[in-house]
């Protein structure tokens, strides 16, 4: 069993900038793939990054892409999402996932999900 813990969501104003992290811990072995999701109120999960396990291959949704930067600290288990410029759009629930297996920017395929944390972006 593998548990996430995130933090660092928040209100923020449009243009501004958050930190979010996430942790695992449990029965867990290096090789694996971490991931941020998110749910809008009132839509479905969309995927939004994803990491490697070597931290060199990265995968970004269209929406965010140079205005948010996944990395890992293996020896952490720790995930990152900065985010920069936010936008009303950006307004969601956000999830961190792993996936014990190689890359997949699909909901279902991830076995471990955080709890989610909100983050709000007003205009």
């Amino acid at each position: 069993q593998v548990q996430l813990v995130e933090s660092g969501g928040g209100l923020v104003q449009a243009g501004g900038s958050l930190n979010l992290s996430c942790a695992a811990s449990g029965r867990i072995f290096s090789a694996y793939t971490m991931a941020w999701f998110r749910q809008p109120p009132g839509k479905e999960r969309e995927f939004v990054a994803a990491i490697m396990w070597s931290g060199r291959s990265t995968s970004y949704a269209d929406s965010v892409k140079g205005r948010f930067s996944i990395s890992r600290d293996n020896a952490k288990n720790t995930a990152y999402l900065q985010m920069n410029s936010l936008k009303p759009e950006d307004t969601a629930v956000y999830y961190c996932a792993v996936r014990m297996r190689l890359f997949s920017d699909s909901a279902a395929e991830y076995d471990y999900w955080g709890q989610g944390t909100q983050v709000t972006v007003s205009s």
